[in-house]
């Protein structure tokens, strides 16, 4: 530190820095009495009293009253002042302004947020059917929700359907042991007509009002069909031979593109809302993104996205409902993962593990969330908040793992099924009277009648 500006003090000094500069001033000011120029009245020689009366009361007895001239009195009456009236006054408090637009007009009171309700998400399952001889395969899809309410469901070689409207359970057919079992079910768009996927690769479509078959779809696939999506008029079909089959079902000569990109069996077909994209899973741990504008008959594989970031079979695809371009992967049994892509880049977007196999992904249709079924150990539903992928809910209740999943057509009801042989009903996405309604959804129906009670 640079000694010119500080000096220590002695310590045989009793006196304090600031003390030392008071007296100084002190001294200097009794140097100076002849020079000041201000006077500092002592209040303890005042009487408040008597100068608040001469203030206020002592010039009402004043002896010669003020004297006012003509002027004077006709300035009085130009500016509306009485006699004796004074124009300031101490008393007197101001007269309230006259707001000629009112405050509530210019500054509206602010309006509180209304606050969204906490949902509660029950725990248990609110129904549970069972379901004996389901197959306990990863790679197959027996289970599917329809948009006229009913659910499909495959038990080794017969197709059951429950109507969720009155609980009614019918079957719909028995194929035979040459054929079976089943090996995939998906509903058609109108809610009528059921797509049913055979271990010796044929795919039977029914009209399941009628319960009557209306055809077969044969040479697509060598050995069964494990995964079927529709896309308007079209089913595409994914066999254990590795390739993805497009089916014009109102045509005789049904097949119209054959897509080839993976090595090893199809088991996760899903197309995007917009129709114009179609994810594919298999058991070479491979998620493939087809185009339709890009893939062409002459280019059977040239796929439009190519991930290979998995490191175990990828069965669980889900499109997100609010964003067109967001796809979500889970991982069989060596991955555990969940992943998020952004299919017009082919960005990964975000990657977690979930701690164990996942066997389905469903979007909420009504909320920003996920929701996953899983196998050992725990063989749980996880419902997760998206984009920060925190854990909202633990659904436990099956005890084994939860291979099928589908939801309801107003997005609020999910089923499960497992290899407990069991199927339930969870309410994980909220009510029906209080769920956000989902955007409609506009289909080019393959078949000209249909009923639909949504």
């Amino acid at each position: 530190m640079d000694s010119g500006w500080w000096r220590p003090f002695s310590k045989t000094d009793p006196r304090t820095p600031f003390q030392e500069r008071f007296i100084l001033r002190k001294n200097s000011l009794h140097d100076q009495d002849n020079q000041l120029d201000r006077f500092i009245p002592n209040r303890s020689a005042m009487d408040f009293n008597y100068a608040h009366y001469m203030l206020t009361e002592g010039r009402k007895g004043k002896e010669n009253p003020e004297v006012i001239t003509p002027y004077q009195k006709k300035l009085r009456e130009a500016v509306n002042i009485n006699d004796g009236t004074r124009i300031l006054a101490f008393k007197n408090k101001p007269p309230t302004p006259v707001e000629l637009i009112p405050r509530e007009i210019l500054s509206p009171p602010l309006q509180s947020k209304l606050s969204k309700p906490k949902r509660s998400i029950p725990q248990t399952s609110e129904r549970t059917l069972d379901a004996p001889d389901i197959l306990d395969d990863f790679y197959l899809n027996l289970l599917d929700w329809g948009s006229d309410n009913v659910l499909s469901i495959a038990l080794e070689n017969t197709v059951y359907l429950w109507n969720a409207s009155d609980s009614s359970t019918s079957e719909l057919v028995t194929v035979d042991e040459e054929y079976g079992p089943v090996t995939s079910v998906s509903w058609a768009p109108d809610g009528r007509h059921l797509a049913i996927g055979l271990n010796n690769s044929h795919v039977q479509i029914w009209d399941a009002c009628a319960s009557k078959q209306l055809r077969t779809l044969k040479g697509g696939h060598r050995t069964r069909v494990g995964s079927l999506a529709w896309n308007s008029h079209i089913l595409t079909t994914g066999g254990m031979d590795g390739k993805i089959v497009n089916n014009d079902v109102r045509v005789r000569s049904h097949i119209v593109e054959t897509y080839r990109g993976h090595n090893q069996e199809v088991c996760g077909l899903k197309w995007s809302s917009s129709g114009h994209q179609l994810a594919s899973g298999g058991n070479d741990n491979v998620v493939h993104i087809w185009d339709r504008s890009v893939v062409s008959s002459n280019s059977p594989t040239n796929w439009f996205h190519r991930f290979e970031e998995h490191t175990a079979a990828v069965k669980a695809l889900a499109w997100c409902p609010f964003q067109g371009n967001l796809l979500a992967s889970g991982g069989g049994g060596g991955d555990h993962c969940i992943k998020l892509w952004n299919t017009h880049t082919g960005a990964r977007l975000n990657s977690f593990d979930t701690g164990s196999q996942v066997c389905s992904l469903l979007w909420n249709k009504n909320e920003r969330e996920l929701l996953s079924s899983h196998g050992f150990t725990k063989n749980q539903l996880t419902l997760w908040k998206y984009p920060s992928m925190v854990k909202i809910a633990e659904l436990n209740g099956h005890t084994s793992r939860v291979l099928y999943m589908t939801q309801s057509p107003d997005g609020c009801t999910v089923a499960s099924a497992a290899a407990d042989e069991t199927l339930r009903f969870w309410n994980v996405f909220g009510n029906p009277a209080t769920a956000g309604k989902a955007a409609p959804k506009a289909y080019n129906e393959p078949f000209a009648k249909f009923n639909r009670i949504r």
